[in-house]
């Protein structure tokens, strides 16, 4: 699941779509011996739009996309692929000119050859929900002068002209197998990667750079340099090495799985080939064991850096900034207790900048601390009083001020002015909206409001914030990305070449619900009707879920009901809800799922649906369907089996069926261990409820899913069975391509 788990199925989502419209058209959705009709299925414009849906990869394809701003404000560089091309470019807009032009391409740099990937690799990139081919990342050094583009296993380094044109092109991989993860030192002149579990080095020069080796002793129980499955997956951490501000050293990690447990996916397609092997620890057993080491990059000994691992054996964050000390976050195994470290880099001895605790869980930011130029101080986010609030610390790590109020509704620091005055940060008390604002470091000031457009507002800065970028889209437009001046006049947009949906939607958002036990709460929800609809009758709903930690299904984005458009027009009401448990409305609000994952997420569905009944006419509450994807297909699993008396029919993809069965770091957050909260375990497993089922389930996964595993899908199947709930009988309303099995 992770933090981007609510749309990691998403080319699956338009499946589960078409198979509740073909649930509709079963008697067992209304309770009677009459189908509901399903108009329009079928015809021209609805397949028109699961074709375009499918081939543009829900729309992702041709927009911009990895936007970077260069240090001198020059140019702005950023990732496009064509409109039905998985394959990306590098492309420079020019800010002088408001001109584009390609700046390197897949083609060009493997000229004719092609891309191959290994399982680590494909690993990586689903940690990082990338679908792309061709050029998928890069990085640029400090000076903006040179950039490095891995591709294929290998490692190009260009430089880059003044203007935007592109230079001297050179490849460092000279050596056998794939290089991991390559990072470009801060001043360009090396590039650092991981091949066969080793950390190795290169120099950039005109003919390459041969490799030496920094680490050894890899092993299929011993990496050094990669960053853990739990890290990549569940903390948002994809590196597993950082290079020092001066380019000498590089802090790395090696992780010891030996005790990790190993599971096998075999392909189904290939029964000749060997089933691969992942190391994945599942909730209440060892975790890889995680140390960081300091390395010369001109050799000799390390420096280990000590902390105290039985304590904190999580090791969540690390920082290396200019003027600032190495900076590490290490968490308890439990997630309640977390403790941000200054490294002295000659002995390897931690130093406490400040401890965070929480009763139930604390939430990561990847982005802090964000240490000001100058190393004086530092930007920390905290959910210490209730709600995200920012603050500045010393260098020592006391607290120097608050700087946003607990109202504020703070998201994310997204640019620290370079000289530390100001910090760019999104916030805003409407959950479902994101606005930028520019809060001052003195204390002195309230934040001043930059961008406030109804929806979703960023911004991607450069060093010097010469020029920047805005990204915005809101409820009734699509993504824009404008390019500014520094004193805010617009200089062009960023040219997307993404097809336009052939169908148009416009969700509404409200606010629904008053008073709970907890006192005054809403939820936050989204209504998505037919084209044709009118209040006079009554139509059938299909919520689509979530429910979830990390995620919200309520965002005031357009593109993101497109799919759920094409569903309401066949004559339902598509809603969805933000309950308990998704994030956006405090630390209270949140952490009412602690010890059980369903009970309360479940709940608030039910509520906020039966709320929305009471305030939106023609809603058919009688004949209610679910689905959803990951958490959302745990969701909608257990939806069918605790409240049939609500939903009639539910498809679930990919879902949890034993928590037992998923990873440590996001289970273990939410459930405790195992062994200290047996019945959250229990009451929240689908395999206890599957005795229950009464109402349609259509399970959807995929059998190569190294995160939730095809397992799940497998032990509900098999949990079904035994509880005899196996199939009885099948009618076929009318002419229906086929028909789901009667429970």
């Amino acid at each position: 699941m992770g933090a981007h788990s609510a749309w990691s199925g998403m080319p699956w989502r338009a499946a589960a779509g078409a198979a509740l419209l073909a649930l509709a058209a079963w008697p067992a959705w209304s309770g009677a011996e009459t189908s509901v009709a399903v108009r329009g299925a079928g015809g021209p414009a609805e397949d028109a739009f699961l074709e375009q849906y499918a081939s543009t990869y829900h729309f992702a394809l041709g927009k911009p996309t990895a936007i970077r701003v260069t240090p001198e404000g020059d140019a702005v560089l950023f990732l496009r692929s064509g409109p039905r091309s998985f394959v990306q470019d590098l492309i420079s807009f020019d800010t002088a000119t408001g001109r584009e032009r390609v700046l390197l391409s897949a083609a060009d740099l493997l000229r004719g050859g092609q891309e191959r990937l290994s399982a680590e690799e494909r690993a990586r990139r689903e940690r990082m929900r990338q679908a792309a081919h061709g050029i998928v990342a890069y990085q640029l050094s400090e000076d903006g002068r040179r950039i490095l583009v891995p591709l294929g296993g290998r490692v190009f380094v260009a430089e880059r002209r003044p203007g935007g044109t592109p230079g001297a092109v050179v490849e460092l991989t000279r050596e056998g197998g794939e290089a991991l993860d390559p990072q470009l030192s801060p001043d360009g002149t090396r590039a650092a990667w991981v091949r066969d579990g080793e950390l190795v080095v290169a120099d950039v020069a005109a003919t390459g750079g041969r490799e030496r080796r920094l680490t050894q002793g890899a092993s299929d129980t011993l990496t050094h340099g990669v960053a853990e499955f739990v890290a990549q997956e569940e903390m948002d951490r994809f590196s597993g090495f950082w290079w020092s501000p001066d380019g000498r050293s590089i802090a790395c990690e090696t992780a010891n799985l030996s005790r990790v447990e190993m599971l096998h996916i075999a392909d189904p397609m290939h029964p000749e080939r060997e089933p691969q092997a992942w190391r994945y620890p599942r909730a209440g057993t060892p975790n890889a064991d995680v140390r960081l080491e300091i390395l010369p990059v001109a050799g000799g000994a390390g420096v280990t850096v000590s902390w105290d691992h039985a304590r904190y054996p999580y090791l969540a964050t690390v920082r290396w900034e200019k003027r600032a000390p190495l900076t590490i976050l290490v968490q308890n195994r439990r997630q309640n207790e977390e403790a941000l470290l200054a490294v002295d880099e000659s002995t390897g001895r931690t130093t406490t900048l400040l401890i965070e605790r929480d009763a139930a869980w604390l939430n990561l930011d990847q982005a802090m601390p964000m240490w000001l130029a100058d190393g004086s101080a530092f930007l920390w986010t905290t959910e210490r009083g209730g709600t995200w609030q920012l603050e500045l610390h010393a260098r020592d790590g006391r607290l120097l001020r608050v700087l946003t109020r607990p109202g504020f509704g703070l998201r994310r620091v997204v640019h620290l002015d370079a000289d530390g005055r100001t910090a760019w940060v999104q916030a805003g008390p409407d959950p479902t909206q994101r606005a930028l604002w520019r809060v001052p470091l003195d204390g002195r000031g309230d934040p001043e409001l930059i961008a406030d457009e109804p929806g979703l507002n960023d911004a991607v800065f450069g060093r010097g914030e010469l020029s920047y970028v805005v990204l915005h889209e809101g409820p009734r437009e699509g993504p824009v990305q404008t390019v500014r001046r520094r004193d805010g006049s617009v200089i062009g947009a960023l040219r997307s070449l993404a097809e336009a949906p052939r169908i148009a939607t416009h969700p509404v958002f409200v606010n629904v619900g008053d008073h709970g036990p907890g006192g005054p709460r809403g939820y936050a929800a989204v209504i998505v009707t037919p084209r044709d609809f009118v209040t006079s009758r009554k139509w059938p709903v299909i919520v689509h879920v979530y429910g979830g930690p990390l995620s919200q299904m309520v965002l005031q984005s357009r593109d993101r009901y497109l799919l759920d458009q094409w569903i309401a027009d066949h004559g339902f009401v598509v809603v969805s809800f933000d309950g308990r448990g998704t994030p956006g409305r405090g630390r209270a609000w949140e952490r009412a799922i602690r010890g059980d994952l369903i009970a309360i997420p479940l709940e608030d569905q039910v509520a906020a649906l039966n709320a929305l009944g009471r305030s939106f006419p023609g809603l058919d509450l009688g004949r209610v369907g679910i689905f959803g994807w990951s958490f959302g297909g745990y969701v909608s699993a257990m939806a069918a089996m605790r409240r049939p008396d609500v939903f009639r029919a539910a498809v679930a993809g990919a879902p949890v069926a034993d928590w037992h069965d998923y990873d440590t770091h996001y289970t273990e957050r939410y459930l405790d261990l195992p062994a200290q909260n047996p019945r959250g375990y229990a009451a929240g497993s689908v395999l206890t409820w599957a005795k229950h089922l009464e109402r349609p389930l259509l399970v959807i996964h995929g059998t190569a899913d190294d995160n939730v595993y095809f397992l799940h899908s497998l032990e509900l199947c098999d949990a079904l069975f035994h509880a005899a709930r196996s199939s009885s009988s099948c009618r076929s309303p009318g002419s229906p391509t086929w028909c789901p099995t009667r429970w």
